[in-house]
């Protein structure tokens, strides 16, 4: 018979080896379940805690600083990361701060996504408004000018020599596809009476049309009307003139940090707006948009080819 001692003895080596395959087993599963949760918090697929989210300034910066802070919080609550709105003053600042990373997430207009784009290798446009597939430009005129209302883009040579304003320089519907439609209707921006303007957003291009201070100007048409709707223009002192053809505009385009798992959820949370929720109809409503469908950077080749041949993109 093995005395009491010796078999206590011999069994602890198999006490001990149970023990430390029981304690790999719980602490693989821990970081397992950490793994598959997000063990600090961020985004699960990725690691992502945080999203830094910008826009071009092409309204006053008030109204952009509330409505893209709600967009913030509702990208948040769907994502389940934090997401913060990053003010920027100029067009230009919004394109070199996705370029060095400190956004992640921008809305530019067709011109400036284009020129993000091709600064920062992987970056993709990953979602638009429903209405961005066929934006428009309006030209307007102060009604004391004598211009009067244009039917085709052969019209626009009426605008020779008058003063006149686009909005920023890296405006698309400010700048660049007005200066492309003058540009075919034999209209360059030399033909100007003076210098060409550029207010820097689309709203105080109508101030200064209205004001009198430019005879004519250049700007997004979905400002225009939104401006008319609500009663914030004197149409007794400034009148649209001409609507342009169409063209893709506005998009959100994304940093290749943010993987294509996290950008199609963040397509899917603004596809996902809901008009009969109050604060995300705010949000469209701001965007002028019934809803946000997915794009693709292959759509903006054509603003890509009027930006080059412009000198607006040179890379």
């Amino acid at each position: 018979m093995v005395p009491m001692q010796r078999r206590f003895r011999s069994f602890r080596p198999f006490l001990l080896i149970s023990f430390v395959l029981a304690f790999a087993l719980l602490t693989g599963a821990c970081g397992s379940s950490e793994a598959e949760n997000g063990s600090s918090g961020g985004n699960a697929a990725t690691g992502v805690e945080e999203i830094n989210l910008g826009a071009i300034p092409d309204q006053d910066p008030e109204i952009l600083a509330r409505n893209y802070g709600l967009l913030a919080d509702y990208l948040g609550d769907e994502l389940g990361v934090t997401v913060n709105f990053e003010p920027v003053t100029e067009y230009e600042a919004a394109v070199s701060q996705f370029r060095v990373g400190d956004l992640d997430l921008v809305w530019f207009g067709g011109l400036t996504g284009v020129q993000a784009r091709l600064q920062v290798d992987g970056a993709e446009a990953i979602a638009q408004r429903n209405i961005d597939a066929e934006f428009t430009s309006v030209f307007i005129a102060s009604t004391d000018s004598g211009i009067e209302p244009i039917s085709d883009v052969a019209g626009l040579e009426s605008l020779r020599d008058r003063t006149f304003t686009f909005g920023s320089e890296s405006s698309t519907s400010g700048r660049l596809m007005p200066q492309s439609f003058l540009d075919q209707a034999g209209v360059s921006i030399e033909d100007f009476d003076g210098e060409a303007g550029f207010s820097g957003a689309h709203d105080k291009t109508i101030e200064l049309v209205e004001a009198g201070t430019f005879e004519a100007g250049a700007l997004n048409s979905q400002v225009w009307d939104a401006r008319v709707e609500a009663g914030e223009v004197d149409l007794d002192r400034v009148q649209l003139i001409f609507e342009t053809p169409t063209y893709f505009d506005y998009h959100w385009v994304a940093r290749p940090e943010l993987d294509s798992d996290l950008q199609a959820r963040i397509v899917s949370a603004l596809a996902d707006l809901d008009p009969a929720d109050a604060e995300e109809a705010e949000i469209l409503e701001f965007f002028g948009a019934e809803s946000f469908i997915t794009t693709d950077s292959a759509n903006y080749s054509d603003i890509e080819s009027v930006g080059r041949d412009s000198g607006l993109i040179e890379q």
